[in-house]
Parts: structure tokens; C-alpha cells; sequence
């Protein structure tokens, strides 16, 4: 890179860390570290969310996995953005009822009671610490690939600032940030393909260079596999905690609605960009390991001035997935996990120091766990299988149908948890489904069906109320 490339990217660094250490002075509470004072509107809601699930996973991910598999994973893949158009039209603006709600702790605890709250606590930061790593390694993936720099320190480095901006500012902080990456990974992701499109002599060049089943809908994949990946895509990261947590910042359930279906939309059209590019990395360099193949592109075809600017747009892609994470993470293990342990309440102030003094233990945490796991992809999967097998079929129940029953619900977390644990590692995987995370999700889905329907007259259903009228407060 030129100096003019490292200018620009030294300047990006800089204002995130500006942001953060501005926006500390409008956190003066734990509402707003935790959900910006619930004043989000649907654009900034928008931007914000997007560039959360936009990250390594999405990118780098999509990328590597398209250049060795083709475009089945990409379409595997889209599962991601079908959830969160359906989150968005039916469950998002009846998230906005709980009032005063920061976490999924909090919608379950109003259901189903404080044990239930915890073992959700529990289960949430387990799922953002095993993300956030995954987002942890792919900064590194990112530096080394670009800037020379071996993975460790710069996985370090990368979480450091990430840490550093997201225990300052908060919730205020990470949106803002998410904003101005946002703006980056939807402007020079793009402008990437379109070189790597000149570079390879065009659209119709690029598919007669590819294997013809890089091309197809399922490509190498048995029909098993392909269900298997897109039900892990489409339960995985499922109102998780950081995209729950932003949906409490909005305003009102319309806002909630809107933004989180315009992110559902935005996010096929950013798979297409990356798996595509994985495909010019294929052609321009076949020799390459799959997860090198965005940096790659970037690094040797991006002309001087626009590559710092570019170089910083990957980096945005994935640190602002890693600041939600973190920032959700410090808020469920102080709210989920800790206050309900106490025998004394814990006062807002010393709340807010908790929070801080966790977002830089997690980040030390996650940083550990990103230099442990194999790729980008695995860390993901992995992760998905402590989140749809336990949490989403009573947290779907609670909100959707006003379920109350707590022994529903833990002994369905419960079933859940075995079930996809013996299917994985003690079964090893039987009859050809080789992630547990389906076999646990109906284990969870038949337990408490049918927990539920036992103990409805002792836990009568919660009354659902009628969606908020648009433009009206939730």
C-alpha cells in the first residue's frame, strides 16, 4: 500500500476511536449502553443492523465458501436474509411491548420466570462469545491478507480497538460506528467486484472460467447437505441477543419493522457482491486458501488511493459485527447473569462500570477463542448449534402466542441441548445429518408443545397485544 493508502486507513481507525470517546459523555445510564435510549429511528435502525450481520461470516465467509463450493452456499447462505424478513414482519414490532426491555433475558424472564432468564443469560453469552471470536479471526484473516501483518497480533490489535470504542461509547457508540461502516462495506464492496469484473474480462468471461457446478443450484452438495446448511443459516442467529438489543433501541414497532425488513432485503444483494468475488478470486487465483480470497482480490486489483479505503471498508464489514456482539455480550452477562444472582439490586451506576469492565474482558476472551478454531465458518457453526436447539422455539412461543409456562421452556432448552449434544458427539452424526442443530430444534419444538399444552390451565397464556398503530409509541 502507498502512503496515501495508509493515511486513509489510519484516518478510519482514528475516527472510530474519536466516536467512541465522544459518545462516552451520552452514556449516563444503562439504557443508554445498552439500547441508545431507545431512540433509533428506522434509517439509522437500518444501517446499524445491517452492518451488524454483515460481518465476517457474510463476507470473507461467503467469499471463500463460493470460490471453493460455488453459489450453492451463497443460496444456502440466503436462508440468513429469509429469517430476518420474517423477523422483521412478525416478531420485531411485538418485541417492542416489552417495555423497558435491553436483552432476550428480559422478554423471557416476564414469561417464564428469573431461573429462565438465566439459563437464557447463560446460553446468550456462550453464542456472542463464540461469534464475536468468529469475527475476531476473520480481522486478523483480514490484516494478514492485506496489510502483512501475522494473525495473532493482528486479531489483537483489530479487538483492541473494537474494545476500546465499544466499552467508551456503548450502544451510542456502536450505532454510530455501524453507520459509517455501513457506508463503507455498501460502497467499496461493490466497487471491488466491478474492478474484479474488468480484471477478468467481464461478466460472461468470469462464467466460462468457473466449473460448471460453481454455477448451479445445489453444486457438489447432496440435497441433505444443502437442507442442512440452509436450516442452520435460517435458525443459527435468529433473534439473537445483538439484533434483539436493537430492536429494543427503536422507538416504536414501526420503526422496528421497517428496519429490520429493509436489512433482510439489503443483505441478498451483499451475499451476491462476496460470493461473486469469490468466484473472480477463483479465476485470478486458484491456488489461494478459500478464506484469503476477498483480501486477495482487494489487495492486487484495487488501483492507489481507493485500496486504503477499501482495505478499511473489509475491516468495517466485520468490526461492526464484532462491536454488537461485544456490546450485547457485556450487556446479557451483567443483566441476565449477574443482577439476578445478587441478593441485593444492583445500582445503575456501578451497573454501567460492570458493563465496561466486561465488554474488555469478553473482547480478551473472544480474541483468545478466534486463534483456536479452524475458520471463519466453523466458529459460526459451531456457535449456531448453543442458540436454535434451546432458545428460539420458547422465545417464538413467548412473543408470538404468550406462552407463560416455565417448565415448557427449561425443559425444552433442556431436550434441546441433549439432543443436538448426543446426535453431534455421541452419535456422531447418524444417517448422513451432520450437524445436530435440526434434530435438537424439534427435540425443543415436541417438548414444549407438549410441556406447554400440559400446564396451560396452571399457566394461562399472557394477552397479546394488538400491534402498535404506525407512527404511535410502542
Amino acid at each position: 500500500m502507498t502512503p496515501l493508502d495508509w493515511a486513509l486507513l489510519a484516518g478510519y481507525f482514528a475516527l472510530l476511536i474519536l466516536i467512541g470517546i465522544q459518545t462516552m459523555r451520552r452514556v449516563k445510564n444503562p439504557d443508554d449502553f445498552a439500547v441508545a435510549g431507545n431512540r433509533i429511528i428506522w434509517p439509522v435502525f437500518f444501517g446499524s443492523l445491517a452492518a451488524a450481520f454483515l460481518g465476517g461470516g457474510a463476507s470473507i465467509g461467503i467469499a471463500g465458501a463460493t470460490m471453493r463450493d460455488g453459489y450453492v452456499y451463497m443460496f444456502a447462505f440466503c436462508a440468513f436474509g429469509i429469517q430476518t424478513l420474517l423477523v422483521g414482519w412478525f416478531i420485531a414490532p411485538r418485541l417492542k411491548h416489552y417495555r423497558g426491555a435491553h436483552t432476550v433475558g428480559d422478554v423471557m424472564a416476564e414469561h417464564y420466570g428469573r431461573p429462565t432468564r438465566v439459563v437464557t443469560g447463560v446460553l446468550s453469552v456462550a453464542l456472542c462469545a463464540g461469534i464475536l471470536g468468529a469475527q475476531a479471526l476473520a480481522i486478523g484473516t483480514i490484516v494478514n491478507a492485506t496489510l502483512d501483518v501475522p494473525t495473532v497480533p493482528a486479531v489483537i490489535i483489530g479487538m483492541g480497538i473494537v474494545v476500546l470504542y465499544s466499552a467508551f461509547g456503548g450502544a451510542w457508540a456502536v450505532i454510530q460506528t455501524d453507520l459509517l461502516q455501513f457506508v463503507f462495506l455498501g460502497v467499496f464492496l461493490p466497487v471491488a467486484l466491478l474492478i474484479g469484473l474488468n480484471a477478468v474480462g467481464g461478466a460472461e468471461s468470469l462464467l466460462a472460467g468457473v466449473p460448471a457446478d460453481h454455477l448451479s443450484l445445489l453444486g457438489d452438495y447432496s440435497p441433505l447437505t444443502f437442507v442442512t446448511l440452509f436450516v442452520a443459516f435460517l435458525l443459527g442467529e435468529t433473534l439473537v441477543p445483538p439484533y434483539a438489543q436493537r430492536t429494543f433501541s427503536t422507538p416504536d414497532s414501526r420503526h422496528a419493522r421497517i428496519g429490520f425488513t429493509m436489512a433482510g432485503v439489503f443483505s441478498f444483494c451483499f451475499y451476491f457482491v462476496s460470493a461473486s468475488i469469490g468466484l473472480i478470486a477463483l479465476v485470478l487465483y486458484p491456488d489461494i486458501e478459500t478464506d484469503q480470497a476477498l483480501p486477495t482480490v482487494v489487495m492486487n486489483l484495487m488501483p492507489i488511493g481507493i485500496l486504503g479505503l477499501v482495505v478499511a471498508a473489509l475491516l468495517a464489514v466485520v468490526m461492526s459485527t464484532a462491536s454488537s456482539y461485544l456490546n450485547s455480550t457485556a450487556v446479557v452477562l451483567t443483566k441476565d447473569v449477574y443482577q439476578p444472582l445478587r441478593k441485593t439490586p444492583v445500582t445503575p451506576a456501578r451497573r454501567l462500570t460492570i458493563e465496561r469492565v466486561t465488554s474488555v474482558v469478553v473482547g480478551a476472551a473472544a480474541t483468545t477463542f478466534a486463534l483456536s478454531v479452524p475458520s471463519i465458518v466453523d466458529a459460526l457453526l459451531y456457535s449456531y448449534t448453543l442458540w436454535a436447539p434451546t432458545i428460539i422455539v420458547p422465545l417464538i412461543g413467548a412473543v408470538l402466542f404468550g406462552v407463560r409456562s416455565a417448565p415448557a421452556a427449561l425443559s425444552a432448552i433442556g431436550a434441546g441441548a441433549l439432543v443436538t449434544a448426543v446426535w453431534q458427539w455421541g452419535l456422531d452424526a447418524p444417517f448422513g445429518l451432520a450437524d445436530g442443530l435440526i434434530p435438537g430444534v424439534l427435540a425443543n419444538l415436541v417438548v414444549f408443545v407438549g410441556v406447554a399444552a400440559a400446564t396451560a390451565d396452571r399457566y394461562p397464556r399472557r394477552r397479546q397485544p394488538a400491534l402498535v398503530a404506525q407512527g404511535e409509541p410502542a
